[in-house]
């Protein structure tokens, strides 16, 4: 996890202010994680470790909104809708997860590796776009109708199959490691021949859990029944979505595979999703991107 905080010159936007800021949280997220690993540290002090990432958090993204604000950035108001996601509705899931287990080291790996990922795409990609060092990938930002719609399909057909209160983390999921698990990539073809493809995500103890909850006798291993009955799982939340989106004739399967991490990273990161979600079930992390 180290390996990743690593500062390099690559994270630098060019804002002495920001880049400094920046610094500052990869250094609190490192301190962090020596503190999750001591056995001698109880749960109080990663409790006090994480308000100050929070806190400080809060104020780099209103100064950073502010620079943003000087410069007449026409990207502003995606950027400042990335930083609302991140401060109103993926820490506070995450602190839900650390108040339950008593910050268990799971749910503190969990915040840290979804912060850590998170912080990482937002520098390379959406900070540096402030200064026009890179494109900003979010072209649009699907707020409103349509994602409410989608967001309140999808946790109503999570919540019937996986039989589990379903929470979104995150409206603008950009592909941060949430722990072991796998990834399947659907494409699906319209009548007019436009190419949809749904990348869905599923966390490992998400997936014994409910294959377990099926068979009716425990599972631990990510065997090919396992990875096979997930694929099947996957494949009915769309189906149901459809259903939902009223589009069960529009589109239909072309082809259904499992990618690795790296074929992921590779196929998300060349532009970016129309819609991407974070969800957690209480029992692993579920995510949802769809690209067209």
């Amino acid at each position: 996890m180290s390996k990743e905080m690593e500062w390099n010159k690559h994270f630098n936007i060019g804002v002495n202010s920001i880049d400094n800021a920046h610094r500052k949280l990869f250094s609190i997220v490192r301190r962090l994680v020596h503190l999750s690993t001591d056995e001698n540290n109880g749960p109080w002090a990663c409790a006090e470790g994480i308000k100050y990432f929070k806190n400080y958090t809060a104020e780099h993204f209103v100064d950073e909104e502010r620079y943003m604000q000087s410069i007449g950035y026409k990207g502003y108001e995606v950027h400042k809708h990335l930083h609302d996601d991140m401060r109103y509705k993926t820490i506070p899931a995450l602190e839900k997860d650390l108040t339950k287990s008593d910050y268990s080291q799971e749910s503190i790996h969990h915040f840290l590796g979804i912060c850590i990922g998170w912080l990482t795409t937002h520098i390379l990609i959406e900070d540096r776009a402030i200064t026009g060092k890179i494109s900003n990938r979010w072209k649009t930002d699907h707020a409103g109708a349509d994602m409410d719609a989608l967001k309140n399909a999808l946790i109503i057909t999570l919540q019937e199959i996986f039989r589990l209160q379903v929470e979104i983390v995150s409206e603008h999921y950009s592909g941060e490691d949430f722990g072991s698990g796998m990834i399947i990539r659907l494409i699906y073809r319209s009548t007019d021949e436009k190419k949809v493809q749904v990348f869905m995500i599923l966390e490992e103890s998400l997936i014994l859990r409910t294959v377990s909850a099926m068979l009716g006798m425990p599972l631990t291993k990510m065997d090919k029944l396992v990875m096979n009955a997930g694929k099947e799982i996957s494949l009915k939340v769309v189906d149901q979505l459809a259903v939902y989106c009223r589009q069960t004739s529009q589109y239909q399967l072309e082809s259904s595979h499992f990618i690795t991490p790296e074929q992921f990273g590779m196929t998300f990161y060349s532009e970016m999703a129309d819609y991407s979600l974070l969800l957690n079930t209480g029992y692993g992390y579920f995510a949802f991107c769809v690209k067209s």
